[in-house]
């Protein structure tokens, strides 16, 4: 599965973000950090898939799985702080963001 490729085209689609990134040198780590996060959020729910439902053929609870990982993703997307040069992101709006809850599966 290539997880990097599936977040680098969701990043590339909000081009200002894709730019900001660039611009500060954290797209690599930002592409990293987040593909290693839709691995682990698919790996577990294919696990609480295949729980829920041991009958089934692991392909279709597979392509679901990366669904539901996906969607998480876009939440996560929608919540994920944008700083800019004009807009810097303060201390106290970087301690709440890492605050916040994570979701579970």
């Amino acid at each position: 599965m290539q997880y990097k490729t599936i977040i680098l085209e969701r990043i590339r689609q909000d081009r200002e973000f894709h730019e900001e990134l660039k611009k500060s040198g954290t797209l690599a780590a930002t592409l990293d950090r987040w593909s290693q996060e839709l691995k682990t959020r698919h790996d577990a729910w294919k696990q609480k898939l295949s729980h829920s439902r041991p009958e089934s053929d692991p392909s279709p609870i597979a392509s679901e799985a990366l669904e539901l990982a996906l969607m998480e993703m876009e939440k996560r997307f929608a919540s994920e702080p944008r700083a800019s040069a004009a807009n810097p992101l303060s201390l106290d709006d970087a301690i709440a963001f890492i605050r916040r809850p994570t979701p579970t599966a």
